[in-house]
């Protein structure tokens, strides 16, 4: 699992291990590895232009002792220093000991328009609130250069714990982060500025609980339920979908098809689609007789698609089962009748219906997507699934967040969050947690995404298609 932590946590495991070492042997650590990236990037590294954007702090002395490091190998660098009088002296005096050199901001447009790579230094991970007018104007120099960029720990304007960007920042290539990844890494849109990242061991020791968590294959697939040799239906999870309207039935056709994909014994459908739901999907037990009448149950799924219908969504919630709350649902749902509950409930807006929920702006959602899936899970005691580029499902409890980029674009699609829900309530019927069902849920539906897609538009049924193929490749990998 790749876990991220916060600036306070990275800080500490730091100090800790200063306090074990000779002096500088931790830049030193960390200047090595950034330096064989650089180099990893340049290919031939003698006869290279290299430009270092210095700031005045540890992040800039790492950056001149990597710059020291490519210029002994016969790169040209220059260093770009934005203050003269706080630079890092050791690292200004070995890069001009291997022969580099250094410049003032007003020097840089030349310097940054030959170079082959840029190497930003400007700030560390405690900066906040965007770049100040001079490390702006150079963002802008090398965004409008031919060079590639790489990033020390993170990208200079971005936020390490929460991913915001407030203001100007580079655009990096590739971030070169040390010791372990920072939650700006993961969430977008900071992780939109991040480029590839790389992670270089620097000795840390850090917590067991991370601040954020992303699921690899491997943690998916021992998450999967597998049916044994005495399984029926019932032991695997029969889910409930109470979605669909007369105005909507392809949400519930939709809802259907990810259930039946995800992993449950039995799919009873509830609701005024039924004819839609048995033409396309005649494996599905259908009902209209309300989800009190349905049948046994081991999880629901209510709202996509369900118009004004909150009489069903309240019935729903008044189960004593895991129950996935999405589209008008969330809508419909009394926030008291949500907290009332003792059995696990998912709840799945998108930024929008987020932004509704917490009565602010999309853009504020969008802006700050961390605090506000922390937020809606506090206030409704539920496991939040926040949708978008980066998906993160926060646990009821409040501590542990998890971020899911297997998705691409093509997902953002009329019907993808029906399929989506479907899935993660197969997941919540089989016996998985909110938080696990949510996550596995959002990593196989990323996966279908990218697979149903291969880069040209997709339909919502197409991504439900290939959740088999997404679900097959998480096993085998």
């Amino acid at each position: 699992m790749r876990t991220a932590y916060s600036v306070d946590t990275v800080r500490a495991a730091e100090r800790r291990l200063m306090a074990r070492l000779p002096e500088g042997a931790l830049m030193q650590r960390a200047a090595a590895g950034l330096a064989a990236a650089c180099a990893d990037v340049l290919g031939r590294v003698y006869g290279r232009r290299v430009v270092l954007l210095v700031g005045s702090g540890d992040n800039g002395g790492d950056a001149l002792y990597a710059g020291a490091r490519l210029a002994r190998r016969g790169a040209g660098v220059t260093a770009v220093l934005l203050a003269p009088e706080r630079t890092h002296a050791g690292g200004l005096a070995a890069l001009l000991r291997a022969g580099g050199r250094s410049v003032s901001p007003a020097d840089a447009e030349e310097v940054v328009r030959r170079a082959d790579l840029v190497l930003d230094g400007i700030v560390g991970i405690g900066g906040r609130g965007g770049l100040r007018p001079d490390a702006a104007a150079l963002a802008a120099l090398v965004a409008a250069s031919r060079a590639a960029v790489v990033a020390v720990d993170l990208p200079s304007g971005v936020e390490a714990d929460t991913g915001e960007v407030r203001g100007a920042a580079v655009r990096a290539d590739l971030t070169v982060t040390f010791g372990t990844h920072k939650p700006g890494l993961l969430i977008d849109p900071a992780r939109e500025y991040a480029g590839v990242v790389r992670l270089v061991d620097i000795g840390l020791e850090l917590p067991e609980e991370a601040e954020l968590e992303a699921l690899q294959h491997a943690d998916a697939a021992a998450l999967l339920p597998v049916p044994g040799v005495e399984s029926d239906k019932y032991r695997r999870g029969v889910v409930g979908i109470a979605a669909g309207s007369a105005r909507y039935p392809g949400a519930a056709v939709l809802a259907v098809a990810g259930a039946l994909r995800g992993g449950a014994g039995a799919v009873r459908y509830v609701g005024p689609a039924g004819e839609a739901v048995i033409a396309r999907f005649p494996e599905t037990l259908v009902s209209d007789q309300g989800p009190k009448q349905a049948g046994r149950v081991q999880a629901w799924v209510v709202g996509p698609g369900a118009g004004d219908d909150a009489g069903t969504v309240a019935e729903v919630l008044d189960a004593d089962v895991p129950v996935l709350v999405d589209a008008d649902g969330l809508r419909l749902a009394e926030v008291g009748a949500v907290r009332a509950r003792t059995a696990p409930t998912l709840m799945t807006p998108h930024a929008g219906e987020a932004a509704a929920l917490l009565g602010v702006a999309r853009e504020e959602v969008e802006a700050g997507r961390l605090a506000a899936v922390r937020e809606l899970a506090g206030r409704y005691r539920a496991t939040v699934l926040l949708k978008g580029s980066t998906t993160l499902v926060a646990d009821a409890g409040g501590g542990v967040v998890r971020v899911n980029a297997t998705g691409t674009g093509w997902l953002a699609t009329a019907g993808s969050g029906d399929v989506l829900s479907g899935v993660a309530g197969s997941l919540l019927a089989a016996g998985l947690s909110a938080l696990d069902a949510g996550s596995v849920g959002a990593y196989l539906h990323g996966l279908a995404g990218r697979f149903a897609a291969e880069g040209a538009p997709v339909g919502a049924h197409e991504v439900a298609g290939a959740v088999g193929r997404a679900w097959r490749d998480v096993v085998r990998r």
